[in-house]
């Protein structure tokens, strides 16, 4: 009898302890490993709402470049519309570009013949995305996620003077979350059936007093607070860099800047116009410069 009390005590005990440690862990919830951190739990939600904000904001920035309006139904007699497509297991080329009229004016091909030598050059691309390619050793990758490489064009002329082509290059690179935008200008003399370049428009030596411009419009944008936040001043190195990059018509001139030199891709904007009123400073005037008349 006596034997049976002590283990009943001893049992008791050993329940008593046992609910004391278990009260012991309950009250040690908020350290327990599988907590959640409600800062944590915010700090993500916040990222994550973020993220989806940039992609809307790519889309919608990738949408006015396409809808943007140009020239060329008015310029079918001139302008001859080329494409090329081509679709293999690691990429697609996906081309569209403009031939001028050659039966109007023989010359003109100086144009067609420049496009395509140094911009269309399928061969080119290829090569530079196979190159690409041969830097990854999983090859089973490199195929699920394959290289695109979309090309299309605004066409814009002054008082059938001068021919005024933005190319913007689409690029869908393996594994990015979007694509990313390259852009070219070119400017052509349909009289002289010449290229036109910087010197052509404006004075020698202009560029830093043509920066200070395009700077004070995107500063009046960053200002507005609208679609501009996260945008930023060009640099005098990225402007002699893009300083041919511009199209023109009959009452301003638009320069084109890649993705992340003025503004990220998430946001602002790829261009900046400038109405003919405040370049009348920079101007070079002489009779073979369309912006004068």
């Amino acid at each position: 009898m006596h034997i049976l009390r002590a283990v009943l005590a001893v049992t008791l005990v050993i329940i008593t302890y046992g609910c004391k440690n278990d009260t012991n862990k309950k009250e040690g919830v908020p350290f327990m490993e599988d907590a959640t951190d409600p800062v944590e739990d915010s700090l993500v939600r916040s990222l994550e709402d973020s993220d989806l904000k940039k992609q809307q904001t790519i889309q919608i920035k990738r949408e006015e470049l396409i809808q943007k309006a140009d020239e060329r139904s008015e310029l079918e007699e001139l302008v001859v519309a080329k494409s090329f497509f081509k679709e293999e297991d690691m990429y697609v080329l996906d081309f569209k570009y403009p031939y001028l009229n050659e039966s109007l004016k023989p010359s003109y091909n100086n144009f067609n013949e420049y496009l395509q030598k140094y911009y269309i050059d399928i061969k080119g691309v290829e090569a530079q995305i196979l190159e690409d390619k041969e830097l990854y050793c999983d090859t089973l990758r490199t195929n699920r996620y394959r290289e695109k490489r979309k090309v299309d064009y605004k066409i814009y002329s002054i008082n059938e003077k001068l021919i005024s082509v933005l190319f913007y290059k689409e690029n869908h690179y393996a594994g990015a979350m979007h694509p990313s935008y390259t852009f070219d200008c070119l400017n052509f003399d349909l009289v002289r059936s010449v290229f036109m370049n910087y010197e052509d428009f404006f004075i020698d030596g202009s560029e830093e007093e043509l920066r200070t411009i395009l700077n004070e419009l995107l500063n009046e944008k960053i200002a507005s607070g609208e679609f501009f936040y996260d945008c930023w001043e060009i640099s005098e190195d990225d402007f002699f860099e893009y300083k041919n990059n511009f199209v023109v018509n009959d009452d301003m001139v638009e320069f084109y800047f890649d993705d992340c030199v003025i503004c990220p891709s998430y946001t602002g904007t790829y261009s900046i116009e400038i109405p003919l009123t405040k370049l009348l400073p920079v101007l070079r005037k002489y009779k073979n410069n369309p912006l004068l008349g």
